[in-house]
């Protein structure tokens, strides 16, 4: 059955109304209410589009939503400004695109799977394998929504920092390594064995939550029953490939004579129109494909050297920033108000307020939420978080939006409370500290105080 034929048959079978409920992981079928509209997300197969694919996604957007496109954290892309009657056509259109969304949990892949020099192996032939295999365990109503399945194939953009309830690892050549519940770092192993043994542990894995019931996750997995499935797992550790400096923003050459182009639009988001000139204009450049990848970023590829350089250098006109090193990496933003309806204040010009004036909050130590409410959408981790709300702003110094302020700021007050814990930071870091850990010295009770002092 096709996208579009799914969509048709979804709206048969479902009220518009279902569309619209918060609480579950979006999808391309089933968007979720936000302030401005519905928001799908989608994931295509492999993790790929060409240019070509790219811009008609991005054409999608503008006649369907308002015209917004992000790149999450983890890689996916999302369509805001939908409609419940845009559901529909939209899906339509990009299957008239050739655009794949597969159903089922969602299955992350390394970007640069196929083509980074540094690979240990490829995880498409994994995710190819998991959904010839395993469709029917895949499509199971039983699996929870928010089920991840991370394939890491190492090197250049790989997953080693993307934790997943699955997790499958090239360690060498035709090894991988199977772990759950964590990241690179804190995943526990159960298996390691050849591609085949991978697929079939995978697969016991999503019988066992099927078994446990509705919507659990691996953590819900007894470990008795780990043990039966995998006995070698108690004398295992986690392989851990080398350390590598992830995202790759940039320009990575390859050994063919080609290049990759790692870009990063600022706070993670994109306007069609803008989006649209600047893919055009690379696609005449020779870039084939778009591959986006964790940490809010996409690759171009398909660009020689000099090419390459050439689209890196139009590329912050269009509000994509190819600098590694940029602190606006640091600030998480939803859309705010303007854009969101949900939104107190206007997230955007805040964020850029403070690029220019606080580079001391912007050291990569830590991250900055900039949440018009208090649903924190842009960032569910803690971080130092400024919330809007009714009576001005709440501030979290190291918590989500929806925690209980350590303080709150009177509405015109915001740009001075944030000057000052800056100024706090510059005068009070010790030699060699980062801006998160001057932070934890001081403490929340002092660095509070400072921010009440005229």
């Amino acid at each position: 059955m096709t996208l579009g034929e799914q969509a048709a048959r979804r709206g048969r079978e479902e009220a518009p109304s279902t569309w619209q409920r918060r609480g579950a992981c979006p999808t391309l079928l089933e968007p979720m209410q936000t302030g401005d509209g519905l928001l799908a997300r989608l994931r295509p197969t492999g993790g790929i589009l060409t240019v070509r694919q790219f811009i008609r996604l991005a054409e999608a957007a503008k006649k369907h939503g308002n015209g917004i496109i992000e790149i999450t954290a983890r890689g996916s892309l999302q369509i805001r400004g939908l409609r419940s009657g845009s559901v529909q056509p939209l899906a339509a259109d990009l299957a008239a695109s050739a655009i794949s969304v597969p159903a089922g949990p969602v299955i992350e892949v390394s970007p640069l799977h196929g083509i980074a020099p540094d690979e240990i192996g490829n995880p498409a032939e994994i995710e190819a394998r998991l959904r010839e295999g395993l469709a029917a365990e895949l499509l199971s109503p039983l699996l929870a929504p928010k089920l991840s399945i991370v394939l890491d194939g190492g090197g250049s953009g790989g997953l080693a920092a993307v934790t997943g309830d699955i997790r499958v690892s090239a360690v060498s050549v035709g090894v991988w390594q199977v772990a759950i519940n964590g990241d690179e770092r804190t995943a526990l192993p159960l298996l390691t064995g050849s591609a085949a043994e991978a697929v079939r542990a995978v697969g016991e894995l999503l019988r066992q939550l099927v078994l446990l019931g509705r919507h659990k996750r691996c953590r819900d997995i007894e470990r008795e029953s780990l043990l039966f499935a995998f006995p070698s797992m108690e004398a295992m550790t986690l392989a851990r490939a080398p350390k590598r400096k992830d995202p790759l923003v940039g320009t990575l050459a390859l050994p063919d004579g080609s290049a990759i182009l790692g870009l990063r639009p600022r706070f993670g988001q994109m306007h069609a129109s803008e989006l649209i000139s600047f893919l055009e204009q690379a696609e005449a450049l020779g870039a084939t494909q778009v591959r986006p990848g964790p940490g809010r970023i996409f690759f171009l590829v398909g660009l020689d050297g000099q090419s390459a350089a050439t689209v890196a250098e139009m590329a912050p006109g269009y509000g994509l920033s190819v600098d590694g090193d940029d602190p606006s990496m640091h600030i998480a933003t939803c859309a705010g108000a303007g854009a969101c309806a949900s939104g107190r204040f206007q997230t955007k010009a805040c964020a850029e307020r403070l690029v220019a004036r606080e580079p001391e909050l912007l050291d990569g130590s830590m991250t900055v939420h900039l949440s018009g409410c208090a649903k924190g959408c842009a960032h569910p981790r803690p971080a130092l978080c400024v919330v809007g709300a009714d009576d001005g702003y709440h501030l979290m110094l190291d918590g989500v939006a929806s925690d209980i302020p350590d303080a709150q700021i009177a509405g015109g007050d915001i740009d001075s409370a944030i000057e000052k814990l800056a100024r706090l930071i510059k005068n009070e870091r010790q030699a060699g500290e980062s801006a998160a850990a001057c932070l934890r010295r001081i403490g929340k009770h002092d660095a509070i105080k400072a921010l009440r002092q005229e």
